[in-house]
């Protein structure tokens, strides 16, 4: 009997145990800080474990001046400052210590101004299915002792099978866990998926409030300090940011595109000024400017609150600019750009070939900006305002993972590539769908030897014509990887054009002409049909009877 149970009990120690894998901290956060003269971005680097250092990047921009910063944060825990002392462009870094989870806030001290970064550092999160792991096993190691004890002491040796059945329990207690632990999803995000709180950032699965994504907040309300000033005179711009309910400031924003705030002010002249306000309090934020020009200034905010998703705010006065006009020097890059003959409501790509060596900038290859359709009220009447990004491009020395981004996506859970790493060009492209025919204002910016360039450029929208549905039947089914057939009944004399668009990423691709096969049916290859999920094909017939438009649903696999 003796025999027996040690046999039990040595198979059970010689098991293989199962261990349940714990999630990721998350990435690096880059936040972009217009401070003072200096265009910087900021970089906390993930904090593996709490308590541990937390690393801070500070990356200076071409024209920023030299100087020292003081780091300091605050927090639940005890306060940690260093000082950097920043060069030429490049990037600069600093140590703090975190010792307890919760909200922090990063303050950068250039001795004249303070701009304070709230951020948040999470426990390592550990699920109920692995604490049932540890404790599991932690239970049968208890009981396999005792066994051990009964097998050799007891006169009766049965006895010892009732802590091997103990053991034999917390081993299948354990094993449920490692398997339940690998499909649970993870816990809500602090500071993106739920207001970071002192449970939700200590004890993540402990919900202790609802998720944002299940109520929407209110748009936000952009006040400015100034409505008037002087050329050539440096103006402390300071922006107020209130809720559309409650009055109160609003202090929920989430890092977007690596900054709290994107701030657009565009001159009488064609001027443009891309900037991050710092925040100095909350829902208070400034930044400095000098207007060159006389005339007004349209001035718009870009954000984004938890729960209440990307907004474009726009301010209702702008800024009104008096006295003499200085000369400005305008860029000289030499850029080639292509821009399409865009029609009203659908989609064209504008190519930019701007060179190698391209630096990604706010996590993107590039930047276009635009106003329009323009008539006498300028860039403050403009009833539609864009910002659109870069849909990639080739990359030099580098091979480029698929998606919308390259090769600027994140892999295997770590951080995307920084400002430090100039792989990529010659060419960016933006593809977008403007609302409304005019003539519109643009600018593309991109980043180079640590400067941002910015090359203007007019867009002309002709009107649509009027697409129906009806006069021809349509059917798109995918047969291949980016390739559809189309049914097109009737077809004599007809012109068949495709988009690919999927909803929940806001993607679309550019219009791509369909080559007849048959009679009656067509083919379109090279659809960047890029992620999994459902996608529209967009169909255009256009034949002698006018514009016919057709969405289909399919859904891409693997």
């Amino acid at each position: 009997m003796k025999a027996t149970v040690l046999a039990l009990l040595l198979g059970l120690l010689l098991a293989v145990p199962a261990y349940a894998d714990s999630a990721s901290g998350g990435g690096d956060v880059h936040v972009a800080q217009t401070l003072g003269d200096r265009e910087l971005t900021v970089t906390l680097r993930r904090v593996t474990g709490v308590p541990g250092p937390l690393h801070v990047d500070v990356l200076t921009h071409a024209g920023s001046p030299a100087g020292t910063l003081r780091l300091s944060i605050t927090g639940p825990g005890t306060a940690s400052a260093t000082a950097v002392t920043l060069g030429g462009p490049g990037s600069y870094g600093g140590d703090l210590s975190v010792d307890a989870a919760g909200r922090w806030e990063l303050a950068l001290d250039d001795g004249q101004e303070v701009a304070r970064i709230p951020f948040v550092v999470a426990a390592q999160p550990v699920s109920p299915p692995e604490k049932a792991v540890y404790l599991g096993f932690l239970f049968a190691g208890g009981c396999l002792l005792a066994a051990l004890v009964v097998a050799t002491r007891a006169r009766r040796g049965w006895w010892a099978f009732v802590p091997v059945g103990g053991a034999v329990a917390g081993v299948a207690v354990a094993l449920t866990g490692a398997v339940l632990s690998t499909s649970l999803p993870l816990p809500p995000l602090p500071g993106v998926q739920v207001d970071a709180d002192s449970v939700n950032t200590t004890s993540p699965y402990q919900l202790a409030q609802p998720l944002t994504s299940d109520y929407s907040r209110q748009p936000v309300n952009l006040a400015l300090s100034a409505s008037s000033v002087v050329t050539g005179q440096k103006l402390l711009l300071s922006l107020a940011l209130s809720d559309g309910a409650t009055g109160r400031p609003v202090d929920d924003l989430m890092v977007h595109d690596s900054a709290l705030m994107h701030l657009i002010v565009i001159g009488p002249s064609a001027q443009l000024w891309h900037l991050h306000p710092i925040r100095v309090a909350p829902g208070k934020f400034q930044v400095q400017l000098t207007f060159p020009v006389a005339g007004h200034y349209a001035v718009a905010a870009e954000l984004a609150r938890i729960g209440g998703g990307v907004q474009l705010v726009r301010s209702a006065t702008g800024i009104d600019v008096s006295g003499a006009s200085v000369a400005v020097a305008a860029d000289s890059s030499g850029t080639h750009v292509t821009v399409p003959d865009f029609v009203a409501g659908q989609p064209g790509t504008v190519d930019a070939h701007v060179g190698s060596n391209l630096q990604p900038w706010l996590g993107m290859l590039g930047h276009m900006i635009a106003v329009g359709p323009l008539g006498s009220g300028g860039a403050q009447a403009a009833p539609v305002w864009v910002h659109a990004h870069s849909m990639g491009g080739d990359m030099t020395g580098m091979a480029m993972a698929a998606g919308s981004m390259g090769g600027l996506m994140p892999v295997n859970g770590d951080s995307a590539p920084d400002e430090t790493v100039a792989a990529y060009g010659p060419d960016v492209a933006f593809t977008y769908t403007f609302p409304l025919a005019g003539d519109y204002q643009a600018w593309i910016q991109v980043e180079r030897n640590y400067r941002v360039e910015t090359i203007p450029l007019t867009i002309h929208v002709a009107a649509a014509s009027v697409a129906g549905q009806g006069k021809h039947s349509v059917q798109a089914r995918l047969v291949g990887t980016g390739t559809v057939e189309l049914d097109v009944t009737p077809s004599a004399g007809a012109t068949v054009s495709v988009q690919a668009v999927q909803p929940t990423t806001g993607y679309s691709s550019g219009v791509v002409p369909a080559v007849a096969t048959d009679v009656g049916t067509f083919r379109v290859t090279g659809l960047p049909l890029m992620t999994p999920g459902q996608w529209e094909i967009v169909t255009t017939v256009r034949d002698q009877s006018g514009v016919d438009e057709h969405v289909s649903p399919v859904t891409v696999t693997g």
